[in-house]
């Protein structure tokens, strides 16, 4: 299940508070302590879908590495690999971001990276390129291969 929100933890106390992918380069404040929440400091349970606009903020702010998944609804080998996706970031939460980016609505995203094929799959760290994936891999593959970039 793909959402657009981010979680953070607070500090202070240890809770998750949700961040609308929207506001994620705002500070906010915990909603049980109400201490100031760090800038920047989030991660996903799930996939998080980004538009053209909040890609780069996310992709080179965030202290994790990011995988980010070009698709497109009609896709079929897409659809194949959204469940290997939700299953690789559950066992990596905390460790890795998976985006996923439309190419549809996002073609000068799609075209800035050269996506000339879906699924591809790029694997960023702090906004660069390190791995690029095209069409589906098995989820022990593509665990594989993503392990290689976490710290």
């Amino acid at each position: 299940m793909v959402q657009d929100v981010f979680l953070t933890a607070c500090p202070a106390c240890g809770a998750k508070n949700r961040i609308p992918a929207s506001k994620v380069a705002a500070r906010g404040r915990c909603g049980r302590c109400h201490a100031d929440l760090p800038a920047r400091s989030f991660f996903a349970e799930t996939p998080v879908e980004v538009s053209e606009g909040r890609f780069d903020l996310v992709a080179r702010y965030s202290p994790l590495p990011v995988l980010a998944d070009f698709w497109a609804e009609w896709c079929a080998p897409c659809k194949m690999q959204e469940p290997i996706l939700e299953q690789l970031v559950t066992e990596l939460v905390g460790r890795l971001l998976v985006l996923k980016v439309n190419t549809e609505t996002s073609p000068t995203l799609s075209a800035r990276y050269a996506i000339r094929s879906i699924p591809t799959i790029i694997l960023l760290r702090s906004g660069i390129e390190v791995d690029r994936i095209v069409g589906v891999l098995p989820l022990p593959a593509l665990r594989a291969r993503v392990e290689r970039f976490l710290a």
